[in-house]
């Protein structure tokens, strides 16, 4: 083992304690395979620290520096990063992403991610990744071209046609789900998306399809760059109301519901935007048995 694959292999052993990831090692494995040097252009980096702290210039360009769980700069003046190793590999485990599934990535960036998920299925699974940024998308088809079993759309994530899907993961923030990942969930499908406000700020909303029912529930916060397209004034500001005095992942909601609440359904509502509503957790209810 060379010196640069034994540090990516460090680095996914430091994600799996620090995480941690107990249950799918796919996701560990798969850290310790995908080079991050392609994704992120040559060296020098601009590195920001976990946890966020004051970003620095990498003294020179050896990629050991990236096999931290560091974000690493794209774009610094869209406040574009390679996100950070430790929030995805979280998140791709709370997932339970299988061999042989099916997964769209809303949000390719440069394709890291969209790699790694890509490991995580294996040849026999499917990574269908859109990115909005033509420019971003045709990086992310050149350093995506070694995994076959990926497909980058240049395209807006929220006009994008309903496919079949085991899992929808969304890579910016939004004040509502657009109504064909919804659509795109098979029995059992999980959606994952950053629920935010205009600050950024909100948290990870994680639902499962059962059968024309959507559980719902929060795994976690986040702060994170805005979905274009995917946001509206008016549910922003219901949000961080809803929001105000909660604590990530203290979110009080049961289940997912499509459309405009009636009347009758006031009282249970915890958050409404375009197209869906979010239901208020009973009191006393038990969230593991969603």
């Amino acid at each position: 083992m060379d010196d640069i694959s034994a540090a990516r292999r460090w680095y996914a052993e430091d994600l799996r304690c620090k995480t941690p990831v107990l249950r799918n090692l796919h996701v560990i494995d798969a850290f310790a395979t995908v080079p991050r040097e392609p994704f992120v252009g040559p060296g020098p980096w601009r590195i920001i620290p976990y946890p966020y702290q004051q970003p620095f210039v990498t003294p020179d360009s050896d990629p050991r520096w990236l096999y931290h769980d560091v974000l690493v700069a794209i774009d610094p003046g869209r406040n574009l990063n390679n996100g950070m190793p430790s929030f995805w590999a979280r998140n791709f485990e709370q997932l339970d992403i299988a061999r042989g599934e099916r997964v769209l990535q809303i949000g390719a960036g440069t394709g890291y991610y969209a790699a790694v998920l890509a490991e995580i299925v294996g040849a026999g699974g499917r990574v269908t990744t859109v990115e909005i940024d033509a420019a971003l998308a045709e990086q992310a088809r050149a350093n995506l071209a070694p995994w076959p079993q990926i497909n980058v759309i240049a395209v807006d994530g929220r006009a994008l046609e309903a496919g079949a899907f085991d899992t929808v993961i969304v890579f910016a923030g939004c004040t509502h789900p657009a109504p064909q990942w919804l659509d795109g969930l098979v029995e059992g499908g999980r959606l994952l998306m950053p629920l935010t406000t205009d600050s950024w700020s909100g948290f990870l909303l994680h639902v499962i399809r059962r059968g024309t029912s959507f559980a719902a529930s929060s795994i976690g916060g986040v702060g994170i760059y805005p979905c274009i397209d995917g946001r509206d004034e008016n549910a922003s500001q219901r949000l961080k109301a809803a929001l105000d005095g909660l604590e990530a992942p203290k979110i009080p909601i049961s289940a997912l519901h499509r459309g405009i609440p009636s009347p009758a359904d006031a009282e249970r509502v915890w958050y409404q935007a375009p197209g869906f509503w979010l239901e208020r957790e009973r009191a006393g209810a038990d969230a593991t048995s969603r």
